[in-house]
């Protein structure tokens, strides 16, 4: 029995999504009478299955076989010996990266059945097999295997390159060298040959902007040698593998010390794959490999993408099929079915088969390559990449794009702008007056506390003997910038001197305190701008371990502060806060009016505890830290009740620098009709700063920012805020998104794709992944996805269209994408110029191929009606083969390098990007046209030739077919509206290429030997009779069409020729 399982969401039209706040507490029922999943039958029988039953049963059955062929292997906790891969109780999976889509066996099948699925390959496997069948036979065998050969060949060669390029990728990956630590000492071993349970030494590596704090096992710490790791009895129990990567759950436990020693690991315990480290060394035991470690989880399987273009191309070669049985029955009707009818209809079929040409997708694949040839070949957007060759034209069809911030609209770097201390405010021009005031302040403070070099700086509170009293300038600006050195979790890191052992970091003495060869490392850089700023003012970190810090006065001397307790950053505080002995500031983020000019604002206040006081604190906040229960609620109530009562010192502006030209290329795309929503695994303040200093939303633009939602009732009531909204940007959660997604999927994805910019923060690598999905499946547009980092790869691969960006976050989105770029801003030439030519031009190329073989059909049955509707062939054999390849295959293909407006036009007016979206180029209205131009054409050559040529009517084959390739050639001349040398040669390449070939073919134009037994004669060839009757049908067929251009073009001319002019 079939059941259509529908989640509630689905009758949402039953509970009005607009309703007042009161009239939603008193429908509260509404929740408990909507039943979870209503069960419709489905209709059965004939009807379902026709509808669509046999395509569910044929794909449930494949399911169930790929089901018992591929089992999932259920993934479990595990128990990791350490340095012992041996002792582990199951198979791991290899740790090898595989982003291939075929293997060896899989290779051939796989890529047949991928052109096969095409109907119009599909249709010309059938007639070339009934060639074998000697009734049905009508030309030569190679006139239908030689072009099915080549296309099959062309694609298989393109996939086998496209498939070898991903299997030196992997190559190259799983090649490279680790150290992996053995009782034996150090070995180099290949990242695929890593196994669970291997020690693995990581290295000092450079080229990483985000660092993150880890934390070492401290049993392990103690231990004299590195070979001691072998001689204890240790082993990790890990959680099994999951999605999460923002979260991990494990023990350590050493079984032969007294007690047994037992540690709990969370995520700052651990390093994902791919990870580089800051300073010193790192030895680390392998818990997941290949499949199961967290980024590859997070990966999708690559699908193979098809364009929106070769999808409508489908869809016409279908009707062109219905249109040929058609005809072939029309033909059988008027024979009165006279004889075995069967068969002739049969060969009718064959007959007009040229109705669909198999040269389409030839020229169509050559053509992709050409236009992935010329990306790659511009030097406006150097270093470009095309990967994936199939999909070039879906660059002219995006109406959404899908960003990833950091890396890709920003550089990741943080440049402190502003310092506002309520009546003055400092930026980048009036810094040094900074910086003079910390000198005066502190050579001040020196002269007092003379030989007090290590006293935690003075003491004094003046805001508790003076409260009232203003403080001068100088003061405030010292506060400040102290506060602003002591509040943060930015480590100073020194490279080890030459010929000095790695040992010298923790070696006071040795340590080179030069500037030059200091570099700070913090999970968020703007930390580190603080702290670089504090330093180019005068105030320098020059040391920091977990207890304590060292800042260095302009005057050389060196102060060091106690670190009491440290209060990191979480989003639901957005502050951070720290006690050292004396000062303790809290920084919250408030995006105060320093917002507007996109600027992360941070505001600095202090406050002076007694020893009493902070007694008091210590014990409550680790009594807190203890409790089972609601631990996080309570730890931070009691640290906010520090946070009261205090100094208010400075507001602080600092700038993600953005990528060059972001901000015109981001407007140019909105020009062109393009909807951008930024995906970000950052903060939401974060986000939106970016989002207002990026002009993805302009400054007279709302905002909407979307509630923290977690159950339906709240989903609902803030979807309903939202729908009152007009014209805004909106900024949503990835935990609230989920709630809404949930239960409001459809209004929820209408309602966002009304908003002109979209930002959604906190989102996980599948989350969005997830919103490509829903945006092709709500909107039926062509998405495409960007991104730089390995968490932008599963959104990339499942958009129509990925482009990574080589950053500094390494090459994995680039090497997954379907086009590599250098830069966000050549985007915008990517997209306006040869995402609009590829687009026009493949549209042009594909109807005017498909006129090539119409009109040779239509002359077909105009040929057999006259015939007594004889099932003979007008062509035979090499005329056939030769009309589609030499004799007019040149000026055809030529179509690639029209253009209709210049590059720097199409950048101009990004408006001319919109048109395309509608899909004008290509539909069954352009498509009739041709059809119309093909049966007028067809019909004129072939009763042409035979009204002039009554008395010499053996001739007629001749006659036809030369007025038919000279009208072709004519008929590329009209369809071309930017010319080009290359195009010229071809036309008189092709003509060439006839006119000689008429010597060697004779033996081919008498008509239908079978019937008339006649020869080309070269003497009547070259009669004057000749060629004026074939130049007279020749501008019959053309002559009104180029009239009815020129009209239309004076009349209504198309949008670009009003640039052209």
């Amino acid at each position: 029995m079939k059941y259509q399982v529908e989640d509630e969401s689905s009758h949402l039209d039953e509970m009005p999504l607009m309703m007042s706040e009161e009239g939603f507490e008193n429908d509260e029922s509404d929740y408990h009478t909507l039943p979870r999943a209503r069960i419709s039958q489905r209709r059965r029988g004939l009807e379902w299955f026709i509808c669509g039953g046999w395509k569910f049963l044929c794909t449930s059955c494949s399911d169930w076989l790929i089901n018992i062929c591929r089992r999932k292997k259920e993934l479990k906790a595990r128990t990791v010996w350490l340095g012992c891969p041996e002792k582990c109780e199951e198979k791991y999976p290899k740790n090898a990266i595989k982003n291939q889509k075929y293997n060896v066996f899989t290779f051939i099948p796989g890529v047949l059945y991928e052109q096969f699925k095409f109907f119009l390959n599909l249709y010309f496997l059938v007639v070339s097999c009934s060639q074998f069948v000697p009734a049905l036979k009508i030309g030569y065998l190679y006139t239908y295997w030689a072009p099915l050969g080549f296309v099959l060949t062309v694609t298989v060669v393109r996939e086998a390159v496209d498939e070898f390029r991903r299997y030196k990728r992997d190559k190259e990956m799983n090649s490279q060298l680790y150290s992996k630590l053995t009782v034996r000492g150090k070995v180099q071993v290949k990242s695929s040959d890593i196994q669970v349970g291997d020690l693995i030494i990581v290295e000092k590596l450079d080229g990483e902007t985000d660092w993150k704090l880890k934390v070492a096992v401290s049993c392990t710490q103690r231990l004299p040698a590195l070979g001691d790791l072998f001689s204890i009895n240790a082993y990790v129990y890990a959680q099994k593998p999951q999605l999460d990567i923002h979260s991990f759950e494990g023990t350590f436990t050493r079984e032969d010390s007294d007690p047994t020693v037992h540690e709990s690991l969370s995520i700052e315990n651990t390093l994902w794959a791919s990870t580089v480290v800051a300073s010193g060394t790192v030895i680390g035991v392998v818990i997941y490999t290949g499949k199961e470690t967290r980024s590859v989880m997070n990966t999708s399987n690559p699908k193979n993408k098809v364009g929106l273009l070769d999808l409508e191309l489908n869809q016409l070669t279908k009707a062109l099929f219905l249109a040929l049985v058609a005809l072939s029955v029309v033909m059988v009707t008027l024979q009165g079915f006279v004889g075995p009818w069967y068969r002739n209809l049969f060969r009718f079929l064959l007959l007009f088969s040229y109705i669909i040409p198999i040269s389409l997708r030839v020229n169509l694949d050559m053509g992709k390559a050409a236009y992935g040839w010329m990306i790659m070949k511009d030097d406006n957007i150097p270093g470009t990449v095309v990967r994936t060759s199939t999909i070039p034209e879906e660059l002219g069809r995006l109406v959404y794009l899908l960003t990833d911030k950091t890396g890709t609209l920003t550089q990741n770097e943080m440049v402190f702008k502003r310092l506002h201390l309520g009546t003055v405010s400092y930026g980048t021009d009036t810094m040094d007056e900074i910086q003079s005031h910390i000198i005066n302040s502190y050579s001040q403070v020196h002269s007092q506390n003379s030989g007090n070099s290590t006293s935690s700086t003075p003491s004094r509170k003046p805001q508790l003997s003076a409260p009232k009293v203003r403080k001068s300038v100088s003061s405030r600006i010292h506060e400040a910038v102290k506060a602003i050195a002591l509040c943060h979790n930015v480590t100073p890191v020194y490279e080890s001197r030459a010929g000095v052992s790695g040992e010298t970091e923790y070696a006071e003495v040795d340590q080179d305190f030069s500037d030059e060869n200091r570099t700070y490392q913090a999970s968020s850089p703007d930390e580190v701008a603080l702290v670089q700023w504090t330093e180019s003012v005068g105030l320098t970190l020059v040391n920091r371990d977990l207890t304590s810090m060292q800042l260095k006065t302009p005057g050389g001397h060196i102060l060091t502060y106690y670190i009491l307790q440290i209060f990191p950053f979480t989003s639901e505080s957005k502050r951070m806060g720290i006690i050292v002995r004396v000062i303790l500031g809290v920084f919250w983020v408030l995006c105060g009016n320093m917002a507007r000019e996109g600027l992360r604002t941070l505001v600095v206040a202090k406050k002076s505890l007694t020893e009493e006081q902070y007694q008091d604190f210590e014990s409550r906040y680790n009594q807190a830290k203890l409790s089972i229960h609601d631990r996080n609620l309570k730890v931070a109530a009691v640290v906010e009740s520090l946070e009261r009562e205090m100094e208010l010192l400075c507001l602080t502006g600092v700038e993600d620098q953005l990528q060059a030209d972001v901000r015109p290329t981001l407007e140019m795309l909105r020009n062109a009709g393009i909807k951008i929503w930024m995906l970000t695994g950052d903060k939401l303040e974060t986000a939106t700063c970016i989002a207002k200093s990026s002009h993805l939303v302009s400054r007279t633009q709302d905002v909407h920012i979307f509630r923290p939602v977690t159950t339906r009732g709240e989903a609902h009531l803030e979807l309903n805020a939202f729908r009152r909204k007009h014209d805004c940007a909106l900024v949503v959660s990835g935990d609230s998104l989920e709630v809404c997604l949930k239960y409001y999927e459809h209004e929820f994805v209408e309602l966002a794709c009304q908003c002109p910019a979209v930002v959604c923060c906190r989102c996980s690598p599948t989350q969005k992944a997830h919103i490509v999905k829903l945006l092709q499946h709500h909107t039926g547009k062509r998405t495409c996805a960007i991104g730089d980092g390995g968490n932008d790869v599963s959104m990339i691969q499942a958009a129509d269209c990925g482009i990574g960006i080589e950053g500094k976050e390494g090459k994995q989105a680039s090497l997954a994408a379907d086009f590599s770029i250098t830069q966000f801003k050549h985007i915008g030439r990517l997209l306006m110029v040869h995402g609009r030519n590829s687009y026009k031009r493949s549209a042009a190329l594909g109807q005017f191929v498909m006129h090539r073989g119409l009109i040779i059909s239509t002359m077909q049955a105009v040929f057999s009606s006259v015939f007594y509707f004889a099932s003979v062939p007008l062509y035979q054999g090499f005329l056939m083969v030769g009309y589609a390849t030499i004799y007019t295959m040149f000026p055809v293909f030529s179509l690639v390098l029209d253009q209709d407006v210049k590059p720097e036009m199409a950048l101009l007016y990004p408006e001319l990007y919109k048109d395309l979206t509608k899909g004008r180029s290509l539909s069954f209205k352009t498509f009739l046209i041709w059809v119309l131009i093909s049966i007028y054409q067809g019909g004129i050559l072939m009763y042409g030739a035979l009204l002039l040529f009554e008395s010499e009517f053996v001739h007629v084959v001749a006659i036809s077919f030369t007025a038919l390739i000279l009208t072709e050639l004519l008929m590329v001349a009209l369809t071309i509206r930017t010319w080009h040398w290359l195009m010229v040669v071809a036309e008189f390449l092709s003509l060439g290429c006839y006119v000689a070939s008429l010597a060697f073919l004779n033996e081919y134009f008498g008509i239908g030997r079978v019937s008339f037994g006649a020869f080309l004669d070269v003497a009547f060839i070259t009669t004057v009779t000749f060629l004026w009757k074939v130049s007279a049908i020749t501008v019959v067929s053309c002559l009104p069409l180029y009239i009815i251009k020129y009209l239309k073009r004076k009349f209504s001319p198309p949008s670009y020729s009003k640039l052209t002019s």
